[in-house]
């Protein structure tokens, strides 16, 4: 018989934490968020203002054997006339019924705040991570997504779920023949209208993010409104995702394209991929583990594209040429072996249309899940 257990107490906090840890413990592939956000999301139950959540356990004979976050995303449903609720955070052994009593209470509570359907896996936003894997099993996950094992799509759908939509992912490298023409059009859209790439050398880090990060996220919540799963990231969102990334931001790969009056047009966010640092760490940083990291922040061979945006305005003046140039610039180099494009939505054809730039290989893919509460 399955238990399930709302998560009260530190000690329930605790065993919601240690789960994925325990399971993956093993899996070569699995690497865990930081285990102090992971503490303080689940303690204080995250953005209250613009969203509520809940958190559940399943137990079978004392032992833990599943868990599940719903989330009502208030900002998300408003702006969208829709009655939704997310799950997000599941993790559950190959079983069925833990599954579906887990499934079961987030649809129980969804419904208890009037919602008609129930999506995810998908967090408060859009810099969460977000999909359950469906393809791709024997890559390493990036930091900035979840891993999980194989029967877990079956698990999913056999709790009434089916696709809502797909996001793609791609290894880049270096092509062995560089597009020349890419360099000239990248100049030549810089010049017809007046933009300029800023340099990040003229700044410390926290300088550099602190004078753009304004024009950041206002450019972010332009070009991100009308995608899936999305909303508008508020000021306190904003310092809290700072904080959490302030670590793991190389400014050499925080590219910001400026108009005449220093106002964000474009972007391309990349992280040092760090996942080698945090495996096998559970998520703490150690002494070992930060020193890990930070080399790996400085000197990384691997790079995880976090976003790339450009204001509609200039998104059919070549600005995103660019930013594929600048990232075939730091390819080149020879320093950064690979990139990490992340999620891309399958129906983003424009996006996936530039990875022709590189040596590409589409090695993994993510789905969210739906279902209209109680069918």
């Amino acid at each position: 018989m399955v238990e399930i257990r709302e998560v009260k107490t530190s000690r329930d906090v605790k065993e919601f934490i240690r789960l994925p840890l325990r399971m993956y413990k093993k899996c070569p592939y699995f690497v865990p968020p930081l285990y102090s956000d992971e503490r303080k999301l689940v303690s204080t139950g995250g953005s209250r203002d613009i969203a509520e959540s809940v958190f559940y356990l399943a137990l079978r004979d004392s032992k833990v054997v599943g868990r599940i976050q719903g989330i009502i995303q208030k900002q998300y449903n408003d702006s969208h006339g829709v009655t939704q609720a997310r799950f997000t955070r599941f993790d559950s052994i190959d079983d069925a019924e833990v599954a579906c009593a887990l499934f079961s209470a987030v649809e129980e509570w969804a419904g208890s705040h009037g919602m008609t359907e129930v999506c995810g896996p998908l967090g408060y936003n859009d810099l969460d991570r977000e999909g359950l894997l469906v393809e791709g099993f024997e890559e390493d996950s990036t930091f900035e997504e979840q891993y999980n094992f194989e029967y877990y799509g079956a698990l999913v759908e056999g709790a009434g779920y089916s696709k809502d939509v797909d996001w793609l992912e791609y290894e880049l490298k270096m092509p062995e023949r560089r597009n020349e023409m890419l360099t000239r059009v990248a100049k030549r859209t810089l010049e017809l209208n007046r933009l300029h790439v800023v340099d990040p050398s003229k700044f410390s880090k926290k300088e550099y993010i602190e004078k753009y990060r304004d024009g950041f996220f206002d450019c972010l919540d332009e070009c991100y409104s009308h995608l899936y799963g999305t909303v508008k990231i508020s000021k306190a969102a904003q310092d809290e995702l700072i904080g959490q990334f302030m670590l793991l931001i190389n400014k050499e790969y925080l590219v910001f394209i400026c108009d005449e009056n220093d106002r964000v047009v474009a972007f391309g966010l990349c992280f040092p991929g760090i996942g080698g640092a945090l495996k096998g760490s559970g998520g703490r940083l150690t002494p070992v583990t930060l020193l890990k990291l930070l080399r790996l922040v400085a000197k990384p061979e691997t790079i995880d594209l976090g976003l790339v945006a450009v204001r509609p305005e200039y998104q059919n003046s070549g600005v995103n040429a660019v930013i594929v140039n600048d990232l075939l610039d730091v390819l080149e180099k020879g320093k950064v072996k690979r990139c990490e494009t992340n999620l891309n939505l399958e129906t983003n054809t424009a996006v996936q249309a530039q990875w022709k730039h590189f040596s590409a290989r589409q090695h993994k893919r993510r789905r969210s899940y739906i279902k209209k509460n109680g069918g």
